[in-house]
């Protein structure tokens, strides 16, 4: 355990950065699901198709793939910069790129799965009184679908910490790309070391877990 009080300040920095990507990628995930789940149950055929293409293609791509794609396709080729002077903060925008891509897919999915749980006398019933179908859904459809799946919700934000340690693969020293950079510094240490990270992930996820499912049981729609 000395490599892993030795190193804890670099332990606790490669969190931090993990904390980070997954806080932000994840506020940009539920904005940008939300906004494809409206998408896929919208009156208008273009935006259900576009937005259920959308979903099935980063669905079933693996998150390495858009990563790397995030890191070599938008940053090296089509030169999309973040920072001229700073290469870890280009690549931390770029994985939080790909990372909120693929799980707004997820997002979407879930979102569309609580509006099905809403009965549709009540849609029909607000556009009886003159709401449009925009105000329907932000009104009637989403306040309710979204308490109705709080848990899974709860659920993608703990896959998507995990996640994170995909953006390893273009060089942002989160903690799996700190661990390995570690085992090869501590070759002796590397049972303490890994321990040390496995616990910092439940320390990351298992409030999560616990948190999202009270709110569940607290907030769930009444029926």
């Amino acid at each position: 355990m000395e490599a892993v009080v030795d190193e804890l300040p670099v332990i606790l920095h490669a969190f931090w950065l993990t904390v980070r990507l997954t806080v932000i990628s994840g506020l940009i995930a539920l904005a940008w699901g939300t906004v494809l789940a409206a998408m896929r149950v919208s009156p208008l055929p273009v935006l259900r198709a576009a937005a259920a293409i959308y979903v099935n293609v980063l669905r079933n791509t693996p998150l390495t793939l858009i990563i790397v794609f995030c890191g070599l396709g938008l940053g090296t080729v089509m030169d999309v910069q973040f920072s001229r002077d700073d290469l870890s903060v280009n690549n931390f925008w770029l994985s939080t790129i790909g990372l909120s891509a693929y799980t707004a897919a997820f997002v979407c999915e879930v979102i569309r799965s609580g509006v099905n749980t809403v009965p549709m006398g009540q849609a029909e019933a607000a556009r009886s009184i003159g709401l449009t179908f925009l105000q329907t859904l932000r009104l009637v459809i989403l306040p309710q679908a979204v308490r109705a799946v709080i848990a899974p919700l709860g659920s993608l934000l703990i896959a998507l910490t995990k996640n994170t340690t995909v953006a390893a693969a273009i060089g942002v020293a989160e903690a799996a790309l700190r661990m390995k950079n570690l085992f090869d510094a501590h070759g002796d240490a590397v049972i303490p070391l890994f321990l040390g990270f496995a616990a910092g992930f439940v320390v990351l996820t298992l409030p999560v877990g616990l948190l999202f499912g009270w709110l569940s049981r607290r907030l769930a729609v009444a029926r």
